[in-house]
Formats: C-alpha cells, sequence, structure tokens
C-alpha cells in the first residue's frame, strides 16, 4: 500500500506521526512525506489521483496541511481522518454548533474578534474560558475570572476567540482517545489548573462517557480522535475534540494506529461516513465575525 503523510515542522520528530510511519515502513508499505510550509510542491505532481491508496494528515491548526488534504479529497483521494470532519473540529467555533445542535453535552459558547467584547456576557457566566477557534495544544487557553480580568486589547492571537462558562471540577481533564473502534480513557492535569499535581494515567472508562465519546465519532465523523472531558457537577461535558491526538497511554499505540491508518486506507471512506450522511445538517455559526 502507497500512503502519503503530510507532516508539519512542529511533528517532523514526534512519535505520532514519526513512529507511525516507521512501523507502515517496516511492514512494507511504502510511505511518502510532505512537509506542507516547508518547501515548494508542484501540486499537479503532489496531488494526483491514484498516486496513493490514502494520505493522512499530522499539522497544527491553521497550518496548510488542510489544505492540501482538501486537494487530495477534491481529487477522489482517501484521507485519514475525512477531510472534511478535520476543518468540523479545527474551527472550536463551528465545532461547538455542530455538538449543540446534535444533542452532545458541550458548555454555552460565545465568539467574538476582540477579547474585550466578551464583557458583555453576564458576569453571572463568569469565569470563562477563553482561547482562538483555530487552537491547538492548549496554546493560548485563559481562565478569566471576572470582566475586568479579560485580556487587554491587541494582546490576543488574531482570529475568531471563543468564550465557555468555566465547568466547576476537579482539576483532572479525562482524555479519551478512539483508535479503530476502541476506546482508552486516561486523567491529567487540567492546563487551567497548574497547581494539581503533575499526573497522567489510564483510568477506567464509564459506560455513560464511553456513549458520549462514540456519539463524538459519529457526528463529525472521524475515525481517529480524541476528546476531552470534565467531570462537572451535572455529569460529562465535552470541552475539546482533537483529530490525530497524541494517543498517550493507548497499550501499543504506534502499532494500533498504524493498523487503523492500512484499514481506513483499504475501505476507502470512513466508516462513519453513512451514518453522518443521516444526520441532520448542523446549524450555521452565527455572531461577531
Amino acid at each position: 500500500m502507497r500512503l502519503c503523510f503530510l507532516v508539519e515542522e512542529q511533528y517532523r520528530r514526534d512519535g505520532m506521526p514519526v513512529d507511525v510511519i516507521r512501523q507502515l515502513t517496516a511492514w512494507g508499505h511504502q510511505v511518502d512525506v510532505l512537509r506542507p510550509g516547508g518547501s515548494l510542491l508542484k501540486l499537479s505532481e503532489a496531488v494526483r489521483a491514484g498516486a496513493h491508496d490514502a494520505w493522512v494528515l499530522k499539522t497544527v491548526s491553521g497550518g496548510p496541511g488542510l489544505t492540501l488534504l482538501e486537494a487530495a479529497a477534491t481529487v477522489g483521494l482517501t484521507t485519514v481522518n475525512d477531510a472534511r470532519a478535520i476543518r468540523g473540529v479545527r474551527d472550536k467555533a463551528l465545532a461547538a454548533v455542530t455538538a449543540e445542535h446534535h444533542g452532545l453535552p458541550v458548555p454555552v459558547t460565545y465568539a467574538a474578534a476582540r477579547p474585550e467584547e466578551f464583557a458583555e456576557i453576564p458576569a453571572a457566566a463568569y469565569p470563562l474560558v477563553v482561547k482562538p477557534a483555530d487552537g491547538s495544544s492548549g496554546r493560548a487557553v485563559r481562565l478569566v475570572p471576572s470582566p475586568d480580568r479579560l485580556p487587554a486589547p491587541g494582546t490576543e492571537p488574531a482570529g475568531m476567540l471563543i468564550a465557555q462558562p468555566y465547568v466547576p471540577n476537579s482539576g483532572i481533564d479525562l482524555k479519551v482517545y478512539c483508535v479503530d473502534g476502541e476506546l482508552y480513557a486516561t486523567e491529567r492535569r487540567s492546563p487551567l489548573h497548574p497547581d494539581q499535581p503533575t499526573r497522567e494515567r489510564r483510568v477506567p472508562l464509564t459506560a455513560e462517557v464511553a456513549d458520549i465519546v462514540t456519539e463524538v465519532g459519529a457526528v463529525y465523523s472521524l475515525d481517529l480522535y480524541g476528546v476531552d472531558v470534565v467531570l462537572g457537577p451535572d455529569g460529562p461535558v465535552i470541552v475539546d475534540v482533537n483529530d490525530f491526538p497524541s494517543f498517550r497511554q493507548v497499550p501499543d499505540a504506534v502499532a494500533r494506529v498504524a493498523w487503523a491508518v492500512l484499514r481506513l486506507a483499504d475501505a476507502g471512506t470512513s466508516r462513519y461516513a453513512t451514518a453522518a450522511a443521516q444526520l441532520p445538517a448542523p446549524a450555521p455559526v452565527g455572531g461577531a465575525a
């Protein structure tokens, strides 16, 4: 099987996907690696129907890799995950609307172009978690205790911001990974609670959380993904969804992910594609731009 991995500079030495590429190569498969933004690409040669069995994306949010993945999908190539699904979760404003539209447990979400605009949110909704709509890896996530503590104008990254009321919790996040239909749960210190002891370990997965995470895959049409969950006073709440995460603490993660890539490439389509097509279309995003 011939595969193409899109790997941006940030991940060129990262175990996920570097070790997966090595595993696939060791199994006798041909893996080409493109580094979006790192070199000149002749698109007519790089993106050709029939040149690869599947393309796999491991890039930062907002990077050029997703455009190339979408180009591959446009000419009929299989992508892992589905290119449209990745766009749907990397835009956190769109992801929040999609989740609420399908009844997934997410906080109320506000959107604005400038952080000072969040001062219009009632004080009773504070503290707020404020983050870039295209953020990743916890970048620029802030816990804002009150309207007078909002970030100063011009101090936040350019682009859409979202704000959600903070969900009271123990300071420990639950990260659930889905690999080839199997779920694995780990707990770790929340980036909003740096005072908590640093720890990351596998934990049992409750049926309630498992059902929510499985539904996330169906709603967003994802095959390889991770879901960040906090256990609030009213139950589990989704605070983030990631395509192709690190899969830390997943046993035999490299082999499991490599096998999942091969199976998805061989299938030619996401195993969630049919289910996703039957779901109601998400409502359009409104609000500030």
